[in-house]
């Protein structure tokens, strides 16, 4: 407090002492402190939900340009009894639809009106249930609906998954990729080549409308080397000029290779002459990968 101009007298500032200073920062008030309350869905909780969104859609496309999507090996159309099944995530639905009131003549009670009703309960949640109670013991309905559809998920898949091994246990099969893992590695275990087949890569077809082609196709040969020539139950053709010469291959159609008969009777029984098996040779002479 100070009494006139001069320099040397000293200042000193009076406070109120009522008022106590902060020492701590001031925080936005946590919605959990306040029992059975919260924000507003619309804009705040919403908004809120949309940008987490954006960030994981954004990190899921990152991860599908940066990682391709790996393949399994090629499928087999000749394997009448290979067992389909869909990927795990979907198994809960491809068990409801075996049931008789989801399948057949109600099918699509299992395919429109069940999946509509269970999406669209989801989509109208929010503006169905206003309330603010937040507590799942005091929101029974909507806590008792998520709940069932959980057990019922995790029971359908479960069921799924026991049916199809009992299916193969009962047909004496073993699913071919773990066949094929157990070859694998007991191949490695021997440090032998696992002679696994992999699907040809960067191979094009070369001369794709040549008229050899289309006697391939007539005579059934594509049925086990595939249309693409990538093989199913027979080997890939695409790129088979770099390791067999047109007599080499000549040879093996008309004499055959392994588990493949002379393949020279089917193909006169399509109408095709020596002419056409010969053509069918050098065609297949010229893939070769350096061409494509």
């Amino acid at each position: 407090m100070a009494h006139g101009n001069s320099k040397e007298e000293k200042v000193v500032f009076v406070g109120d002492s009522r008022v106590k200073k902060r020492t701590t920062t001031i925080k936005q008030p946590d919605y959990t402190s306040f029992p059975g309350k919260s924000e507003a869905f619309i804009p705040n909780f919403l908004l809120k939900e949309w940008m987490v969104g954006c960030v994981a859609l954004v990190a899921f496309l990152v991860l599908t340009i940066s990682e391709a999507a790996p393949l399994g090996y090629p499928a087999n159309p000749n394997n009448a009894a290979f067992v389909p099944i869909p990927d795990w995530y979907f198994l809960f639905l491809y068990q409801f639809l075996k049931y008789p009131y989801a399948s057949g003549s109600y099918v699509v009670i299992g395919t429109v009106l069940v999946p509509g009703l269970a999406f669209g309960g989801l989509l109208l949640a929010p503006f169905l249930d206003t309330g603010k109670e937040r507590r799942f013991y005091r929101r029974p309905i909507a806590s008792s609906m998520m709940i069932l559809t959980l057990i019922a998920c995790v029971y359908l898949t479960r069921v799924a998954w026991v049916h199809y091994e009992a299916e193969m246990a009962e047909k004496n099969m073993i699913p071919e990729h773990v066949e094929r893992e157990e070859k694998a590695r007991e191949a490695a275990e021997k440090g032998e080549a696992s002679n696994q087949p992999k699907p040809s890569k960067g191979i094009a077809i070369v001369e794709k409308d040549d008229p050899a082609f289309a006697n391939m196709k007539k005579v059934g040969c594509l049925s086990c080397h595939a249309v693409d020539m990538k093989g199913a139950a027979g080997p890939a053709l695409v790129g088979i000029g770099d390791k067999l010469s047109k007599d080499e291959i000549l040879t093996v159609i008309k004499d055959g290779k392994g588990g493949m008969p002379s393949m020279v009777e089917a193909a006169k029984k399509e109408g095709l002459n020596d002419q056409d098996i010969e053509h069918i040779a050098d065609w297949l002479s010229k893939q070769k990968a350096a061409k494509q």
